[in-house]
């Protein structure tokens, strides 16, 4: 079955959609050619709104319209990136195997550097790493830094080296 276009008494084939309001509905109507383009050049998705409105818009905007969440909140990527890194689901840290010290282990070149980018001496202990880690997250967090990328790579950075160091300290 064919459309026809809904603009006022054109007897055309609606061949597009044109939304009937600014939000992001599902509702639309059939418009021809040539009522689509007059559409289009008329139509102001801010029109009505006013200049507040229109800051708050562009605001949320930034975020996709989607509400920012706390770093301590449970479902932020941060904060399971965290407890996941913390947590020592196999007891490989317990009482019986303390990874205190590195004296018995050969640093490579890899191991070096990610001590290096968490700002460690190369004989820090596990619990040194720990507190260390937790310090560099709280000050290179994203929403503590306004979003900006650099913070947020440089927090994927120092979180890839605490992974590596972990590792280290398993083999141990």
């Amino acid at each position: 079955m064919e459309n026809i276009c809904e603009w006022g008494n054109c007897n055309e084939s609606g061949k597009f959609k044109a939304p009937l309001e600014r939000d992001n509905s599902k509702d639309y109507r059939w418009l021809c050619e040539e009522h689509i383009k007059s559409f289009n050049k008329n139509w102001n998705y801010f029109d009505g709104m006013s200049q507040k409105e229109i800051e708050n818009f562009l605001k949320s905007d930034l975020t996709w319209h989607r509400p920012t969440q706390q770093f301590g909140s449970s479902d932020n990527f941060f904060s399971i990136l965290w407890n996941n890194a913390l947590s020592d689901k196999f007891n490989l840290f317990n009482e019986r195997k303390k990874p205190n010290d590195l004296n018995n282990i050969h640093l490579n070149e890899k191991d070096k550097d990610a001590f290096k980018i968490m700002g460690l001496e190369f004989s820090a202990d596990w619990l040194s790493i720990q507190k260390k880690f937790k310090t560099l997250v709280k000050k290179f967090h994203p929403d503590r830094n306004s979003g900006n990328k650099q913070f947020e790579n440089k927090l994927k950075k120092i979180t890839l080296a605490y992974s590596h160091l972990k590792m280290i300290m398993m083999k141990k």
